[in-house]
This record gives structure tokens, sequence and C-alpha cells, in this order.
């Protein structure tokens, strides 16, 4: 990690940052020298691990379980970055929960147990980050959509609203906080392989016109460089990274 870097010297959050796209992204924005918050829910051991690769890779980081749908949480966690490093530069809105019901079938708990994570997450941990960003007029949010949200999904229709609703959020904050340097975005993912987790649902059939599944990196890579200061003139916008698999 020698050399010019261009996140040198700033801090990032990613929530949800242990495994597959979350950890992708922790990794990449600690290559280019950020100190890389690593949040999860109770995923300790994985938390861990994540740092410790990003350390062995000659970069900073450290773990910060909170729930991000808490208020009291959230703010515990923007604190603790703040008084331990001074500053707070990039947003990496990654946690989610997902699962299948049938609407019909759907209680409100299990509604809220989706929507909560993605949707009340990522403006409570928003909420909680942009004063510090407004302070030091600079600042890097990102919101990681999803494909259903834009194609549809039997079954998931407390995932498709959450993730719709971070669209309507990301254009939002992105007015709002545009003149004072900080830029808000949406990322979203296709079908990326490998393994996924117990509540990701059923996923997506067939290979996108790229002709294969993603991979993490795929999508890190693009994060990366939309959080990087000379991505300033990008804001608002909602970023397909799916192999073509939906095109706007």
């Amino acid at each position: 990690m020698q050399g010019m870097l261009s996140l040198e010297g700033q801090v990032a959050i990613v929530t949800g940052g242990v495994r597959r796209i979350g950890k992708a992204i922790a990794m990449a924005l600690a290559r280019d020298g950020a100190t890389v918050v690593v949040n999860a829910l109770r995923s300790k051991d994985e938390a861990e691990a994540t740092v410790a690769e990003i350390k062995a890779a000659g970069g900073r980081a450290f773990v910060h379980l909170a729930d991000v749908s808490d208020e009291a949480a959230v703010t515990a966690m923007a604190e603790r970055v703040l008084a331990e490093t001074g500053r707070i530069d990039i947003l990496v809105n990654n946690a989610a929960v997902r699962g299948e019901v049938a609407f019909t079938d759907m209680t409100l708990a299990q509604w809220r147990a989706v929507t909560g994570p993605i949707l009340d997450g990522a403006f409570l941990c928003a909420r909680a980050v942009l004063p510090a960003m407004v302070r030091q007029k600079y600042g890097r949010i990102v919101n990681i959509g999803g494909v259903s949200a834009h194609l549809g999904a039997a079954g998931r229709a407390h995932v498709v609203t959450a993730k719709s609703g971070l669209v309507g959020l990301t254009r939002g904050l992105a007015s709002e906080f545009a003149a004072h340097g900080v830029t808000v975005n949406c990322v979203v993912p296709g079908k990326i392989g490998g393994q996924r987790s117990h509540t990701a649902g059923k996923g997506i059939e067939g290979a996108p016109p790229v002709g294969r599944e993603g991979v993490p990196e795929d999508v890190a890579d693009i994060i990366h460089n939309i959080c990087r200061p000379q991505a300033s003139y990008m804001t608002g916008q909602t970023i397909h990274v799916s192999g073509g698999l939906f095109m706007p």
C-alpha cells in the first residue's frame, strides 16, 4: 500500500462489510489507503477475519458491531469513529436482510425485519455521518441497491420496496448535500455468483448478456471509483453493475 493512494487519510464505514460484496468493498477501499470500519450485526469472527486480511495486506481497519436499524447503535458507531479517527469521509450502506414470503402471508414483523436494516439503516447511517461530511465539505455516500427493485420479484415485496426506497433516498440526499461537497449514488449489483447467505432468496435464473455471473470485485471496483475524490461530478445516480441484466 505504498505510493500515491487517492483515499489516503480518509475513513470509510462499510455496513455489512464481512462477506461477499461488503467484504470486497472494504478490501478495495483499504487498498487505496482508507481506514475502513467493518460493520456487522453480530458476525464478530468474520468481521475480525476481514480486518485481519486488510491488515495483512498493509491496510488499516477495525471492527464495529452494530445493528444499523437501531438509532442509538448507529449514533454510537459514528461517535466512536469520529472519536478515534477525527473524520468520516465515506459511507457504504450495504447491510441488508432479504428472504422470501408470499405477500398475503407476510406479517408486519417480517416486513420490518427487511425494510428496517435496508431502508431505515441507510437513513440512520447517512444522518449520523452527514454532519461530519458537511463540516469537512467533503463526503461520499454509496447505497447498495438490488436488481429486484428494477425487475420485480415474486415473494419479495419487502425487499423490492426497501431497495426501491434507496433510489429515492439517493436522489434526495444528492440534491440536498451537493453544495456541501458530498456525493450520493446508488450502485445496483446484478447476478453475483459465489456462496449466498440463507436469506438471499432463490436468485436470478440464467446468465446476463455478458455470458457470466458477476463476482463481488466487479461491484467493489465501481464503488471504489465513485468514492474517490476524482468522482466529484457524479451524484444522484443509480448505477447498474449487472452484465446487462437490466438496461435502464
